[in-house]
């Protein structure tokens, strides 16, 4: 059995649902199911024996210990995790708490677990953390690409607290043994996201006729990554990764982040056209948030050199296949947008017209 933390959410559900679709091994799953946890892009898999659903934080130790004591995992995938920039600017605390604080608690009952495991299954054990390729700060226009050893200079409550997590996760391979793995991505998209990240939003404001928000001049560059070429690349790291590296994790895919609105906006016009003309007549530049990165880019090579992995999927067939899902899951959107989500949206827009 392999023990997912933060299974419920965009990137660990979809790593929960190709990983069930691939190997019959089962899946103990830990969420807290906050805002972005949505028990609803697992619906396919009720009844399902090889997954095993827990409510429950990963800064609870004694919760943890006693699901590692019953079940006893060979690997643990940490995925939990406070994620959304803005969101940390408004209110820096949750991300301290989830980010920093829980990968204690995790690292922790990690390490106690393993300290009674026999010696064969202690050395087969993995604890492997998903983080960002934003710990690394920003890039300018003519920067090579973040490589696993550029230094760390996160710039936003969120990376910082991302930043520390990776600190922890390295202490404990060096102070105790742990057999840890980081992997830090580039920008995930595709089924499942909440809808408060740029693609999900714009296509969801542009099926709803409403403006969508470009912050600054929109020539923020991002390298897009996506997300069942993410779970590829963890199932392979998790496979054959060396203990107490590093693999970074990315799409090939450097675009602005207008770009990519004018490309859903294309793929919008023709797969579900708007009365009237075309959707980039709703584009609208908005206040650019604090501390706005510029750019990220990411250096996969080292993942493809000793692993064997690249991204299968280009941008367009990838953005392609993300709007057809939506289009198609309507009702999924509908039920995630709930009060909560429409105050977050007007608290976090109000003040950039």
């Amino acid at each position: 059995m392999i023990f997912v933390t933060g299974g419920a959410g965009f990137i660990g559900s979809n790593f929960v649902l190709d990983w069930l679709a691939q190997s019959d091994e089962p899946v103990l799953n830990l969420d807290k199911l906050t805002y972005a946890g949505n028990l609803k892009n697992l619906v396919s898999l009720e009844g399902d024996a090889r997954h095993l659903f827990v409510r429950g934080d990963i800064g609870d130790k004694e919760l943890v210990l006693e699901l590692l004591g019953r079940h006893k995992p060979r690997a643990i995938l940490n995925f939990a995790a406070e994620s959304h920039v803005d969101r940390s600017i408004l209110g820096p605390g949750e991300f301290i708490q989830t980010n920093i604080n829980g990968t204690f608690g995790l690292l922790e009952a990690a390490r106690a677990y393993r300290s009674e495991l026999p010696e064969s299954a202690k050395n087969a054990f993995r604890f492997l953390h998903v983080s960002t390729d934003e710990v690394y700060g920003t890039l300018g226009p003519n920067d090579p690409p973040f490589s696993e050893t550029t230094a760390y200079a996160p710039n936003s409550p969120y990376s910082a607290s991302k930043a520390a997590s990776d600190h922890l996760v390295r202490a404990y391979h060096h102070t105790y043994g742990m057999p840890v793995l980081t992997t830090n991505c580039s920008n995930n998209y595709g089924p499942y996201q909440f809808p408060e990240k740029l693609i999900p939003l714009v296509i969801s404001n542009a099926l709803a006729g409403q403006p969508l928000p470009v912050y600054g001049d929109g020539q923020q560059v991002r390298d897009w990554l996506y997300v069942s070429d993410h779970c590829a690349a963890i199932r392979r790291v998790l496979e054959a990764g060396k203990p107490g590296e590093t693999y970074n994790v990315g799409g090939w895919n450097e675009m602005a982040n207008l770009d990519v609105v004018h490309t859903l906006c294309g793929i919008l016009d023709r797969e579900a056209p708007r009365a009237g003309g075309s959707y980039r007549e709703l584009v609208t530049f908005v206040a650019d948030r604090p501390g706005h990165d510029r750019r990220y880019a990411i250096d996969a090579r080292k993942l493809e050199r000793e692993l064997g992995w690249r991204p299968a999927e280009t941008f367009e067939t990838g953005i392609l296949k993300t709007v057809r899902w939506y289009l198609g899951n309507q009702e999924w959107v509908r039920d995630v947008q709930s009060g909560a989500y429409q105050d977050w949206i007007a608290q976090n827009y109000r003040d950039r017209e």
